[in-house]
Formats: structure tokens, sequence, C-alpha cells
């Protein structure tokens, strides 16, 4: 039975992509912790982060990386948060939100109604500062 993101990765629900290759793909959370929240995953549905190939799970981080460098910038924080938990729905895949402090390390403090306005926006963003440092080749145009 396919994840929940599998089938976003399929198109059968509705993502806001900001980053789309071979391998990964990353769309926002529709539970951010902050403006920019995303979620980094494999096409390939592993379900622990420790079930990955090493491969896998390095094409994963790369991609953290580069959307967590592109958060700092598009969102003028001082760091990019990342988690991985893995509880709520079973398919590998890295939280990256813009952070300005620990306490953004809760998910008790996600957003749960967020205004679409502005996840859209957010998307936008995000998508331009991954153009403006090269990777404009896996940037979806929304």
């Amino acid at each position: 039975m396919s994840t929940v993101f599998t089938r976003i990765i399929e198109g059968e629900i509705p993502g806001r992509f900001v980053w789309n290759d071979d391998d990964v793909v990353a769309f926002l959370s529709i539970g951010p912790l902050a403006d920019g929240h995303t979620l980094v995953v494999p096409r390939e549905e592993v379900d622990r982060w420790t079930d990955a190939s090493p491969d896998l799970l390095t094409k994963v981080m790369l991609v953290a990386q580069r959307i967590g460098q592109a958060q700092v910038d598009a969102f003028e924080v001082e760091r990019a948060g990342m988690i991985i938990a893995g509880f709520e729905v079973h398919h590998l895949h890295v939280h990256v939100w813009p952070a300005t402090s620990e306490a953004e390390f809760n998910f008790q403090r996600s957003q749960h109604d967020p205004d679409p306005a502005a996840m859209d926006a957010a998307a936008e963003r995000l998508r331009r500062a991954l153009r403006d440092a090269g990777h404009g080749q896996f940037v979806p145009e929304s």
C-alpha cells in the first residue's frame, strides 16, 4: 500500500514542491513549524532512515542540506533546523525549516491550519533561493 508521501509524489494528493529529481523530492509540510518548513523525501518507499541504502541516505541528506542553505537565505535566519522522526508517516522523510531557536524543535508548535497564500509565498521564496544557488534544474515551476 502506498504511503501518503508516495501519493503526493505521484500527484494523487497536491503538494507544494520545491525540489524534484530522479531520487528525491521536497515539498512544504502541511503542518509547518515555520514558514518554508520542507519535507525531503526519497521516491523509494523506505520506512526507517536506518533501512535506507547508504547512497539513498546520502542523496536525501545532500538535498536536505541544499534546502536548508536556501532557507537560511530566503527567510533570513541564522540556521536551518532538521529532524528525522518518522513516526507519523512510515516513509523516510527529513524535516528542514528556517530556525531561530531550539524552542522550534517541537512538533507541538506546528501550525494546524496554515494560510494557503502564505504557504504558496513561502514555497516561491524557497524555489527562488534554490534557483539563485544554482539548483534550477531541480526546482519545479510550482
